[in-house]
């Protein structure tokens, strides 16, 4: 995915929020200016300063920054603790204003208190994101599910605060509340086994030959974007190519896969993938169900799937693509941070 931009409104800017995530980087003003840019930063930890210099440089201008993170987990890093003070560091050097930063249980905080106490700084993007959705009028009762790339986050918003079992990825994961399962990145062995093509059985490669992406081109959930190499193979985003890479799911060579059965494997891991994030859903709500959700992030339409597959009503669920765009959404952590910002 390239950088691009996109505006809502016309209100004066005066903050900028950036979520620096292991493979993606999104900045966003909070007028609605985004930028968003692919980074592998497991490859290119120490370009990091680099990409956010030209990211911050596109959402200029603004006078407050502020910073979340998930890419303190990349395999770079010996640790979390060394990768959020890499992070940090980088955007000290790119920025020409000093950031604040959200720590988990703290809010907006000190760049000092956030190095003294890193671990709090750590994935905390989704608590930021939480934290300004419960203040959204209507979410007093509400489900936030936000489906990214990589991951989905599910948590109940109530009293206009995040409510929520687990802090740490670690605990969010045995809660149901951290999904780790997205609309671009996850590879498609991860989501399904085998799938049935015409009555047999046809047990999948454990290899990273595809990945959700494809699922989602070839069902026209995602668009073609030939510019996008960053897919299982290195080539281009597009349905063709994403029909081969499935096809290599099976051992096939390109063009052995018929038309029809790319598409009803596709349907069987999007339904795989639908029902993972449900299933974590019913944990949360079981005992209590909220009156409504709020959806947000590039796979709002998952997020969706899987609300209408547990019964919740569409005016029963608020899309913040549908509130301001979809660029806006997709980079919901780092808007809602500089909403968060704004009034700080």
């Amino acid at each position: 995915m390239g950088e691009r931009g996109a505006r809502y409104g016309e209100s004066i800017l005066n903050a900028a929020g950036i979520d620096i995530g292991g493979a993606n980087l999104k900045g966003a003003r909070d007028d609605g200016l985004v930028a968003t840019r692919s980074f592998p930063l497991w490859r290119e930890r120490d370009g990091l300063a680099r990409a956010l210099e030209e990211l911050l440089a596109s959402l200029q201008p603004f006078d407050r920054l502020a910073v979340t993170m998930t890419g303190e987990l990349c395999d770079c890093y010996a640790g979390k603790e060394e990768g959020v003070l890499h992070i940090l560091a980088s955007v000290e050097k790119a920025a020409g204003t000093v950031p604040s930063v959200w720590l988990i249980g703290g809010g907006l905080s000190s760049i000092e208190m956030a190095r003294s106490e890193p671990l709090r700084a750590a994935a905390a993007n989704w608590h930021a994101l939480a934290t300004w959705a419960a203040s959204l009028e209507g979410n007093g009762d509400a489900l936030l599910v936000d489906v990214g790339s990589t991951t989905t986050d599910i948590i109940r918003l109530a009293a206009a605060a995040p409510s929520c079992e687990g802090l740490t990825d670690t605990e969010r994961l045995r809660s149901g509340e951290l999904v780790y399962t997205g609309v671009r990145r996850t590879p498609v062995c991860s989501i399904l086994e085998e799938a049935d093509l015409g009555g047999k059985g046809s047990p999948l490669a454990a290899e990273h030959f595809a990945t959700s992406l494809d699922i989602w081109l070839l069902l026209g959930e995602l668009s073609e974007d030939p510019a996008c190499l960053s897919t299982a193979d290195g080539r281009p985003a597009t349905r063709q190519l994403a029909e081969n890479r499935l096809a290599r799911m099976l051992c096939l060579d390109p063009g052995e896969l018929p038309e029809k059965d790319a598409r009803a494997l596709a349907e069987q891991a999007a339904c795989a993938q639908e029902d993972k994030i449900c299933r974590a859903i019913g944990r949360l709500i079981e005992k209590q169900k909220p009156a409504g959700a709020f959806i947000s992030g590039e796979g709002e339409f998952l997020a969706l799937r899987a609300l209408r597959s547990l019964g919740l009503d569409d005016d029963r669920i608020i899309s913040m693509s549908g509130l301001y765009d979809p660029a806006v959404s997709e980079a919901a952590c780092a808007f809602a941070l500089a909403r968060l910002a704004r009034e700080a």
